[in-house]
């Protein structure tokens, strides 16, 4: 099996939004700000092959399918779908992806599933062959959003998804779709039911399996959220994610499963430290990944 980074739309946030209640004196030296106090995020998805015998797409990106003035608002930076053209790079088109997993539906994680705006067009996906996988609390939820995160959803997507008639909601560790190669963990602190999706490593260890790479999504959307305490303002309960990354953390480092980010602009890829202090880093830090074989 081989892996690859593929790059969607980048955006461009406000820090403070995107840093919680750290305050910019910190934050700046880690993301520096523009004159909008925007700073820059990629929107990365992962894609391994053979997976189970498919080609799995592990997120899809914010895409190009808002409008121009949405775009302006949510600093979408390109006007192309800058996923189909990563794709193509890496030799691969839409028709050739068999699952696509998806840690949430928020729009910058799931909007790259659709075809690129036009006007006059409906919204339509744009991979005709795919499944997908979403955790079953999450889907729920996008169902029926929360007045405080109703904009971070597409209102059309969760029809479009059903009406393929390849929707799996996924409730515990392992889908149907993807078997024992894919470990699920859940998070509830950025938004109900987030699904980290673990593809298992080549080791097993006392029962347990080693040398995996794990989707981090908005969990730790980059190496500076690896830090315990720095969460986002978009997480619906920071207190509650900051426990669940602690025990996130201590998991992947115990069992050496590398993270990847979806939203570090230059950091794909990356293994987790602790110092004797108990604070959690990175080390052996990767922009990109291709074709990379997952090794122990």
């Amino acid at each position: 099996m081989k892996l690859w980074s593929v790059l969607g739309n980048s955006q461009k946030l406000d820090g403070g939004a995107m840093f919680g209640n750290a305050p910019r004196a910190m934050w700046a030296k880690w993301a520096p700000p523009d004159e909008q106090n925007r700073i820059d995020l990629a929107c990365r998805a992962l894609l391994a092959s053979p997976l189970n015998g498919k080609t799995v797409l592990f997120e899809a990106g914010i895409g190009a399918f808002f409008e121009p003035k949405l775009r302006e608002r949510y600093g979408v930076v390109e006007e192309r779908h800058v996923l189909v053209d990563s794709l193509a790079a890496a030799g691969f088109q839409p028709d050739d992806i068999d699952v696509v997993v998806l840690s949430h539906l928020h729009f910058d994680h799931a909007g790259g599933l659709l075809a690129p705006w036009a006007e006059g067009q409906a919204p339509h996906l744009l991979f005709p062959n795919a499944s997908y996988l979403v955790g079953r609390e999450h889907f729920e939820r996008a169902k029926q959003p929360h007045p405080r995160d109703r904009a971070s959803f597409i209102p059309e997507l969760v029809g479009l998804l059903e009406a393929t008639g390849r929707l799996e909601l996924v409730d515990g560790q392992y889908s149907k779709m993807l078997g024992k190669t894919v470990r699920f963990h859940y998070s509830d602190g950025h938004t109900p039911g987030l699904m980290l999706a673990e593809i298992v490593g080549p080791e097993m260890v006392n029962g347990e399996p080693h040398g995996g790479v794990v989707f981090c999504a908005d969990l730790i959307p980059g190496r500076p959220w690896v830090h315990v305490p720095i969460t986002m303002g978009y997480d619906r309960n920071a207190e509650l994610l900051i426990d669940e990354k602690k025990s996130f953390l201590a998991d992947k480092l115990a069992r050496n499963v590398h993270l990847f980010f979806t939203h570090d602009p230059q950091c794909a890829l990356a293994q987790v430290t602790q110092d004797e202090k108990g604070k959690f880093g990175t080390v052996h830090e990767v922009a990109e990944l291709h074709a990379r074989t997952l090794t122990a």
